[in-house]
Parts: structure tokens; C-alpha cells; sequence
């Protein structure tokens, strides 16, 4: 198969490592000196446990001029840029084409979706800690690399999704093709967008909510508040969610921090719109109180951090 990688990031940039390494045909986009770099000496990743740097030969190609049609598209753009992989996708996919954005907010593929109609968009959701360490090199400071991804409740199951995961499973990513994809792509925003939120308000890393405190408290608020939404949206999230998702903040290192913190305190667009501006939105719409969000987000306004 043929594989587009829209974004070379951490998450694309691991996508476009991983299938370049197991023998995959993979197109990379980038640009600037990150471009440059991996046309010249391949694309690299570097790993928090071994100080080894590894290279592979991609094909780095610009956004104008990407090519097509691919067999799939991943599309790994921040949330803020989303609407930039709309003539990509046009460009680069035809009716055969499998779609498959993993960013970290909810609902994307379906938007996506009502804006290319003609196209076969899924959803999915990615769980890999990587970043752009330079150009041309990603640093890997976590082992897990599993990618979810599978069609809504009103589209086609093609027979084509099944070898994708396999493609992903030989080429050492967890390739999970799901029957139940908005559930778990909420699971995974019920986690990124709480976590992100109750960072940024209270100004902590990881290690504030390993113990009892206002810290954990707004976290265990935001992520009750999330569960609230799928169910309204007839999206339920398991009964255990919370208690999983503090297991899993407690297992990240105490200093740990968030993307979205990160790019605020760096003064840097974040994807605040997407991890708590669309919550709201999406509490107004289906009628579901949302207070320690509209809390975060008055705060954040106030802060300049997010628009009135």
C-alpha cells in the first residue's frame, strides 16, 4: 500500500519511522529545514533509552506538491492547522482512499467528513509520546505506539481496514481496527482534554494529581463532565473511566507536562480551542452542564489565552 503521512510532528513523524523501517511505500509531509533535513539524510529518531540515533530514507514531499492518489491518509496536523489538510485530502485521495485523522480532538473525521463528502474519512486516535527534537529528528520518550482507528456507526466497513492494521501490526505499530471508534476516541479525549485543562489552570505537571488536592479534583470534574457528554451524545464511556484515567496520569513521570501547556506558557498557538472551547460548544448543543469548564475557560479568556 501506499501511505501519505499529512505532518511530521512527533506523531507523523513516528508513523512515517515506523512504516519507512518495516518496507512500507511512505510519503512524509513537511517543510522548512525539517523538509531539507530528511530529504538529505533520511528521517531519525532518537529514544529515551538508548542514545542511539537511528536513520531512514523517506520520501519528504511538500503540501503542494504531495502526489496521489495514496491507498491511506493519515493526517496528523494540530487542531489549529486542521483546515490546511482540506486540499490535501482533495489532492491526494480518490474514491478508494481510506482517511484517517488522529488528532486529539473528538469529532474531527466527521467534520472532515461534511467538508470532503465525496471522500471515505474514518476516525481514530493515537497513543505515542514523541516530538520534534530538530529538524529532521524525533525524540521517542515513550515505548507505546498504538494507532485505533475504524469507521462511525453510519458508514461502510471496507474490507481494505483490516489489512491496514495489519500493515501497521508488521511494521511495529499496534494497529487496532475498532467497531466502536467514537467510543474510544472520546475515551482517549476524556484523558487529553482533562489532563491538559487541569495543567494549565493550577499550573502543574503529572505529579499534582497522584495525590488528593484541588489539582485532582478539577481533573476528576472535567473528566465526569466528559462522560456526561458521551452519554448525551449516546457515546458512553465505561463506568471505570476516571479511576483508569488517574491510573494513568499517576504512571507518567512527576514533571511531566502537556502539549497544550507547553505551547501556552511557550506563547506558541495551542489546541486550547479544541480541548476545552469545543467542549463547550459541544455541551451547549446537547444541553449538558459543564461548570468546571466553563471555570477553566473563564480563567483562560481572562488569561488571554482563549478567545470571548
Amino acid at each position: 500500500m501506499k501511505f501519505l503521512i499529512v505532518g511530521a510532528g512527533g506523531t507523523g513523524g513516528m508513523i512515517a519511522y515506523k512504516l519507512a523501517k518495516g518496507g512500507q511505500d511512505v510519503a512524509l509531509i513537511a517543510r522548512g529545514e525539517h523538509l531539507d533535513e530528511i530529504k538529505r539524510t533520511g528521517l531519525k529518531v532518537h529514544t529515551q533509552w538508548d542514545d542511539a540515533v537511528d536513520a531512514v530514507p523517506v520520501k519528504a514531499v511538500t503540501a503542494e506538491n504531495c502526489g496521489g492518489p495514496y491507498d491511506v491518509v493519515f493526517v496528523c496536523f494540530k487542531w489549529y492547522s486542521v483546515d490546511s489538510a482540506l486540499p490535501i485530502i482533495e489532492a491526494a485521495a480518490d474514491a478508494h482512499t481510506v482517511v484517517i485523522p488522529i488528532l486529539n480532538i473528538y469529532g474531527t473525521g466527521r467534520m472532515l467528513q461534511d467538508q470532503l463528502p465525496d471522500k471515505y474519512i474514518l476516525d481514530g486516535c493515537i497513543y505515542v509520546a514523541a516530538s520534534k527534537e530538530k529538524p529532521g529528528q524525533i525524540f521517542q520518550f515513550g515505548k507505546i505506539m498504538r494507532i485505533v482507528f475504524g469507521p462511525r456507526k453510519d458508514q461502510e466497513k471496507r474490507p481494505a481496514l483490516a489489512a491496514i492494521a495489519a500493515a501497521l501490526d508488521a511494521c511495529g505499530i499496534e494497529g487496532k481496527l475498532s467497531d466502536h471508534i467514537e467510543e474510544e476516541a472520546l475515551e482517549k479525549f476524556c484523558y487529553i482534554s482533562p489532563v491538559g485543562t487541569a495543567s494549565l489552570y493550577y499550573g502543574v505537571t503529572a505529579g499534582a494529581f497522584s495525590a488528593p488536592g484541588k489539582a485532582r479534583t478539577m481533573l476528576v470534574e472535567l473528566m465526569k463532565e466528559i462522560g456526561a457528554l458521551g452519554k448525551a451524545m449516546g457515546t458512553p464511556l465505561p463506568d471505570d473511566i476516571v479511576a483508569r484515567n488517574l491510573k494513568i496520569a499517576a504512571s507518567l513521570e512527576p514533571d511531566s507536562s502537556t502539549s497544550m501547556q507547553r505551547d501556552v506558557m511557550a506563547g506558541r498557538t495551542s489546541e486550547m480551542d479544541g480541548l476545552v472551547a469545543e467542549v463547550l460548544r459541544m455541551a451547549e448543543r446537547y444541553g449538558v452542564p459543564v461548570p468546571a469548564y466553563e471555570k477553566a475557560a473563564a480563567a483562560f479568556r481572562k488569561r488571554g489565552w482563549l478567545p470571548s
